[in-house]
């Protein structure tokens, strides 16, 4: 099974607004790939929740619960400090500790590496469409 590292913009993309990034989720709970995640990762995707997409308690919790609950959750030992957003090191992070085969991101400071010891990083319409 394909072990994916989701981009925090991913996941809002897919609670907030559907299109595209909510396929890759729904590829997740039918257990066509596995999602790796880590706390960090968790813990960002719940703040953006908050202020982007103004969720409350309750539905960033659900959230929450439901993502840990599709992905497999790695807990990083090893520090990154590849790019200049924090954030983006732990994306990098979660995908080594998590031996991804892909990372799928909408960021240009992801998207710009390309890749990250041998981690595609790919945007949301290429890992769909199979082309990386």
């Amino acid at each position: 099974m394909r072990r994916i590292v989701l981009d925090t913009n991913v996941y809002i993309s897919a609670y907030g607004f559907g299109g595209k990034p909510a396929l890759v989720l729904v590829s997740a709970i039918e257990r066509e790939c596995l999602p790796v995640v880590s706390p960090a990762i968790l813990a960002e995707v719940a703040d953006k929740l908050y202020t982007v997409l103004g969720f409350d308690d309750e539905r960033v919790a659900d959230v929450v619960r439901q993502v840990a609950r599709i992905a497999e959750v790695v807990r990083p030992v090893h520090p990154v400090d590849v790019v200049r957003d924090e954030a983006d090191n732990r994306i990098l992070e979660c995908a080594v500790e998590g031996a991804a085969d892909v990372i799928v991101s909408g960021d240009h400071h992801l998207l710009d590496l390309g890749s990250y010891r041998g981690i595609p990083v790919v945007r949301v319409a290429e890992y769909l469409d199979g082309e990386w």
